[in-house]
């Protein structure tokens, strides 16, 4: 006698399928190199040195004088700026690529023709890279500065930039480096590593999300300098990584490989939604 099979749940389907993609792209990505990159560029190494030296001069000559001007702010000003500082806040990047990721680990399935499976995977692989190089260096960040412990400026009845509690785990010791000015100088230079055009408009996005923690008084300049390094320096390294692997980056240049156009990414995810075989 013949038992019927039940249905296959496919909420469960779904998860088992996500959780294998999920796994495999990340055997991927932390896999053994495949290339060597080129060293690191002078100039870069240069940036972020003098950049570091710039947040230690900081300390002694401009931190307490631009808590002082930013006190001194119109309230309107401040009030804007209050708006203006969570968009450097590291979910508007990480939940919209998380989900995005996500979402691919749902519909790549063998099933779907070579094509896009292709299609699929160069979109996953940018989308992983996106969101591990603003990730790792928030992360980093948040570890360190509580480690640090220095205080914010609003902390006490007078600005001390020398005033820390080292190894605490409390918000108003937590001001270097910078967690924003870490997000938003991690998403510029991802987003314009696999987008160069949107490099200027990123950078400005950037600036303003950095001196809006100033005027706040959630940061000090020095909080917002280091802050830069943890987010160029974090962003650079797993871009390196990736392309180590010959992942969305040359090992030669570091430079982005072209990626599927705009059409071809809609028929792809229209295709592995619908579950519709290719037609040929």
């Amino acid at each position: 006698m013949n038992v019927p099979k039940a249905p296959s749940d496919p909420v469960n389907s779904a998860a088992r399928n996500a959780l294998h993609n999920l796994a495999q792209w990340g055997l991927v990505v932390v896999g053994a190199p495949r290339a060597r990159p080129p060293r690191l560029s002078v100039g870069i190494g240069v940036a972020l040195a003098l950049t570091l030296i710039a947040a230690v001069v900081s300390m002694f000559v401009l931190d307490t004088a631009a808590s002082s001007w930013a006190r001194a702010l119109p309230s309107w000003f401040n009030g804007a700026f209050e708006r203006i500082t969570d968009f450097g806040l590291s979910g508007w990047f990480l939940f919209p690529f998380g989900f995005l990721l996500l979402g691919l680990a749902v519909v790549k399935s063998p099933a779907l023709p070579r094509l896009t499976q292709g299609v699929l995977g160069q979109l996953a692989a940018r989308t992983g890279f996106l969101f591990l190089a603003i990730a790792l260096p928030g992360l980093f960040d948040t570890i360190v500065k509580r480690l640090i412990g220095r205080a914010r400026p609003y902390v006490g009845s007078h600005d001390d930039p020398f005033a820390y509690l080292p190894f605490i785990w409390r918000s108003e010791y937590a001001s270097m480096p910078s967690g924003h000015a870490t997000t938003a100088a991690a998403a510029a230079v991802a987003i314009a590593a696999v987008w160069p055009r949107a490099r200027l408009v990123m950078w400005f996005y950037a600036l303003t999300i950095m001196a809006s923690r100033v005027i706040v008084l959630a940061h000090h300049p020095s909080d917002v300098l280091a802050g830069a390094v943890v987010g160029t320096a974090g962003a650079l390294m797993v871009r390196r990584w990736f392309a180590a692997r010959r992942l969305v980056f040359s090992a030669r240049d570091l430079r982005a490989f072209p990626g599927p156009s705009w059409r071809r990414i809609g028929a792809a995810l229209r295709q592995a939604v619908a579950g519709v075989p290719a037609s040929h």
